[in-house]
């Protein structure tokens, strides 16, 4: 069977040149999918399922590190970029590679040759090597939902509160409902603690989404998003206190 790919680099010409040389020099690869940016590219890779990613860092919307961060796990990646500012020499004995633009034939058959050694594995944990790049910024900005008997999309600066129970954890919108495949505990750790504010055990809330917090006689807080009445536990009430 055909391994498949992707291709994202917002630059069209670019993204040409690259599925070219893989057609001349990878003629079994299928490429399923271009994108021209990191969201386009992230979407591409839930909704295809590629063996392969060949990713610009530089991209908007999303990075080519912010994807990989997001995706780990479902597939390889390939690196690509103009600048050598990064420890080229971290992935070169790593199942993920890291290619130089313009990337040239035979650096692209070194990693073909070591991409094909490892398609029968699943790819190395990606977190051990984006913490090597202690600069770059990795909030996560997008969601992975269940929707029906998909998986979607959904932009984190939508969401006003994020809630969980013993079976799953879920994502709210206006009032809507969007169940996650992620324990609160790993979503409180990639998510900005500026914007994103634990009031419960089992509850995280946007600032900015609070229209109202309410005092009960007993002491009690409560926030209010909307219709939704959320309480804070005693545990958390020391965020909301003024000096």
């Amino acid at each position: 069977m055909r391994p498949s790919a992707i291709i994202a680099d917002d630059e069209p010409a670019l993204r040409e040149y690259l599925f070219k040389l893989l057609n001349e020099n990878w003629p079994d690869l299928n490429i399923i999918h271009q994108a021209n940016n990191g969201v386009e590219a992230l979407k591409a890779i839930i909704k295809h399922q590629p063996e392969i990613a060949f990713l610009d860092i530089n991209m908007p919307g999303l990075s080519g590190l912010e994807v990989a961060e997001q995706c780990k796990g479902e597939c390889h990646i390939v690196f690509i970029t103009a600048y050598d500012q990064y420890a080229i020499e971290a992935f070169e004995n790593e199942a993920i590679d890291y290619l130089l633009k313009p990337v040239n034939r035979e650096r692209l058959l070194e990693t073909r040759k070591r991409i094909e050694a490892r398609l029968e594995n699943r790819p190395q944990n990606l977190s051990q090597l984006l913490s090597r790049f202690p600069d770059q910024k990795r909030e996560l900005k997008w969601l992975k939902v269940v929707h029906q008997e998909e998986v979607i999309l959904i932009n984190v600066d939508d969401v006003d509160y994020f809630r969980s129970s013993d079976k799953y954890t879920s994502a709210y919108i206006k009032g809507k409902e969007h169940i996650l495949r992620s324990s609160l505990k790993k979503l409180e750790s990639q998510l900005d603690p500026n914007q994103f504010w634990r009031i419960h055990r089992s509850t995280l809330v946007k600032v900015t989404a609070i229209e109202s917090i309410t005092k009960t006689l007993s002491g009690q807080l409560f926030i209010h998003i909307g219709k939704h009445q959320l309480p804070v536990s005693r545990a958390y009430q020391g965020v909301f206190k003024q000096d």
